[in-house]
């Protein structure tokens, strides 16, 4: 085997270092424990790129630690609306347009140190018509370009790629080589990235949220239950999954969309996260337009999505995350039988709206029943949503009890309101603490550079 991915991070003492990767996770049939978890990802996908299988050994490599009971280690994630950071003057806290990767940038601000993970949107949109871009690329020549208000798709992809490959990135025709260019359709204001030291930082996702197929405007009242044909027409959402049927069509020209993005990363050998169809198990008529269905056809829409990318578009940088709302018997139920199954799921989450690290929902500690009530899944297991960093005063011992191997904070939620809280937002020295910790991984270029190069024979 080639070489060590050592979690090394900035302020993380070499007694506290726990070296992980492909070589500490490859034990062979004999060797992996009944309740551990696979550790290639091919026993998904035969053709997986070298750096989705690099990327999920090492999340594999946490879970399966943990399992033994071992100590692990949880990569810190953020999630950046980076629609709202571009267009939204009232969102966050501070009042007018943002930079794209504000928040992703917001950590480095509070703490010294960027996230490990940062997980981007390529949907709704902005409340405009159609899918659209800013600027004609090699991967959106099918969409109409230069658009008000849709640029920030494409500062989605290149965050994406400077996240994993470094930034200020080189120019690409969208970049000037100063790292920034001009907003196309908002006037001509300049568009920077954050600059994270120019080397490998981290890994990246993408979720996707998809107003209804065939939803003339995208924008996020779209992708509501409410607001979307399955509110007044009981069959819409199996027509959805239905091949031949104008609904379906006009799903696979929204997932073309979603596909020949991702396969600008794919060209670049970036791998991702991808996150599809989350919180499907909320009470029937809320949540989103795929929320609260017939579980059967909600697999078949995730299996449709999953063949279109995988079988159909040809990308196999892909990681595919289930995360389902936290079942707390109100706004979610029991997300099982939504599970599309093994065959088609690499990581599986949860977004924890339920309860708050003050008043945690359910018996243990904050956020356990989760964690647990994951298990059975023999996959690595992540907090895909919080509002709240995992460490804080109220709940300093989250990560040894529950070691999610990836956990990420949404959004403005890392140093703007949170309702869920008492105390209405993270504060400072919990964003702190937990950046700090030795049991959380940040931003390493020695990390994440490593996982570029082949961890495998």
């Amino acid at each position: 085997m080639r070489g060590r991915v050592q979690l090394i991070g900035a302020g993380v003492s070499a007694a506290a270092l726990v070296p992980l990767g492909w070589w500490a996770t490859r034990r062979g049939a004999a060797g992996q424990g009944p309740d551990e978890v696979p550790v290639d990802l091919r026993d998904r996908d035969p053709e997986a790129t070298p750096a989705a299988r690099n990327v999920y050994a090492l999340l594999a490599g946490l879970e399966n630690r943990a399992r033994r009971g071992e100590a692990s280690r949880t990569v810190i994630g953020q999630h950046v609306e980076l629609h709202n950071e571009r267009y939204n003057v009232a969102y966050g806290d501070y009042r007018g347009l943002k930079q794209p990767g504000y928040y992703y940038k917001k950590a480095q601000d509070i703490t010294g140190r960027l996230p490990g993970f940062v997980e981007l949107d390529l949907g709704p949109g902005y409340d405009q018509p159609g899918w659209a871009v800013g600027e004609s690329r090699s991967y959106s020549r099918s969409w109409p370009s230069c658009r008000r208000m849709w640029g920030y798709a494409e500062d989605a992809v290149d965050l994406a790629v400077g996240v994993w490959a470094g930034l200020p990135r080189a120019a690409d025709g969208s970049y000037r080589p100063s790292g920034t260019h001009p907003d196309c359709g908002a006037g001509g204001a300049e568009i920077s990235l954050p600059h994270n030291g120019g080397a490998p930082a981290g890994i990246v996702g993408f979720s996707f949220h998809q107003p209804y197929p065939g939803s003339p405007v995208k924008g996020f009242p779209q992708t509501l239950n409410k607001n979307s044909p399955a509110a007044k027409d009981p069959g819409w959402f199996a027509r959805v999954v239905t091949e031949g049927t104008a609904e379906h069509r006009a799903l696979l020209h929204d997932l073309d969309f979603l596909a020949d993005h991702l396969g600008y990363l794919a060209d670049r050998g970036v791998p991702v996260l991808l996150r599809p169809y989350h919180e499907m198990n909320t009470a029937p008529g809320h949540g989103f337009w795929w929320a609260g269905q017939d579980p059967a056809v909600y697999q078949k829409l995730w299996r449709a999505t999953y063949d279109h990318l995988v079988a159909r578009r040809g990308l196999h940088n892909l990681i595919f995350v289930w995360s389902p709302n936290s079942w707390d018997g109100s706004y979610g139920r029991s997300p099982h039988a939504y599970y599309p199954g093994g065959r088609y799921v690499d990581v599986v989450g949860v977004d924890d709206y339920s309860g708050s690290p003050e008043k945690p929902y359910g018996p243990g500690a904050w956020t356990e029943v989760w964690y647990r009530g994951l298990e059975r899944y023999r996959r690595p297991r992540a907090m895909a949503e919080s509002f709240h960093v995992p460490l804080n005063a109220a709940q300093p011992h989250t990560l040894s009890r529950t070691p999610w191997v990836l956990w990420s904070v949404w959004g403005q939620a890392l140093s703007y309101d949170n309702v869920s809280s008492p105390t209405g937002r993270n504060t400072p020295a919990e964003v702190r603490g937990t950046y700090a910790s030795t049991r959380v991984i940040t931003a390493s270029a020695a990390i994440w550079t490593s996982l570029h190069k082949s961890q495998f024979d």
